[in-house]
């Protein structure tokens, strides 16, 4: 019997924002690999191997997968969100590219919704408008080039999504995020931080970036950053469909 890998998105948090698709391949799988608190979001039962590792070590991960299918099992690799957004399946990808006794495995990747898609519903609707993604973890690229595309992306005007934005071990980056965005947006700008999305702990806050501090977030928080005209309606925060 031949294997097969599905490289599947768990969404931000809510069982309900799972994805069908993802529910029915777990309910398929001989075998689940991902980070520690991902795999512990799939319940056990008889027949389901679970592989919890550690963070960093994404491609002995990847590779572990490759080598699971193509001894005939039916791997599930498992991330937040959407595999595809700083996740998984560029990492099984690579380790395709670096192993290709493996290119004939079958290989599908599932979608799922990220947590800056979630954030930003529940926020109302702040990419409405063209928009980017930065990670601002510098773990596999230098934090120059993350300043570099954080200005660039300022200047282009558009609104932004940042994952990663604070760690103990680097506290001291995101307050230079806030730094070169005061510089390049000015004070006016809203910025909305969104902690632990989609979960009973959810909180959601929309200041101008002249108010934001760096202690508003931390690893479990998406920032979005709208561009020059984003505004609020209320509670609500949005940005025009037209340019402007």
């Amino acid at each position: 019997m031949s294997g097969w890998i599905a490289i599947a998105g768990l969404g931000p948090g809510d069982e309900a924002l799972v994805t069908p698709e993802v529910t029915d391949v777990l309910g398929q799988a001989t075998d689940v690999i991902g980070y520690i608190p991902y795999v512990a979001r799939v319940a056990p039962r008889e027949g389901l191997n679970l592989h919890p590792t550690d963070n960093r070590v994404e491609l002995d991960r990847a590779l572990h997968a490759l080598q699971l299918a193509a001894d005939g099992a039916r791997v599930v690799v498992v991330s937040s969100g959407d595999p595809g957004v700083f996740a998984m399946a560029s990492a099984v990808f690579e380790a395709l590219e670096n192993h290709p006794e493996y290119q004939d495995t079958d290989i599908r990747v599932l979608p799922g919704i990220t947590a800056m898609l979630a954030a930003a519903a529940h926020a109302g609707a702040p990419l409405g408008h063209d928009f980017c993604a930065i990670n601002l973890s510098d773990n596999l690229k230098p934090w120059d080039m993350v300043e570099h595309r954080l200005r660039m992306a300022a200047r282009g005007d558009f609104a932004m999504a940042f994952y990663n934005p604070r760690s103990k071990s680097r506290p001291h980056q995101f307050e230079r995020t806030l730094e070169i965005l005061l510089e390049e947006c000015g004070p006016d700008r809203l910025i909305i931080f969104a902690r632990a999305v989609s979960t009973k702990d959810e909180v959601i806050r929309t200041v101008p970036l002249g108010e934001a501090t760096p202690d508003m977030a931390d690893m479990r928080t998406v920032v979005l950053v709208g561009n020059s005209a984003t505004k609020r309606i209320g509670r609500y925060v949005y940005t025009p469909r037209s340019a402007t």
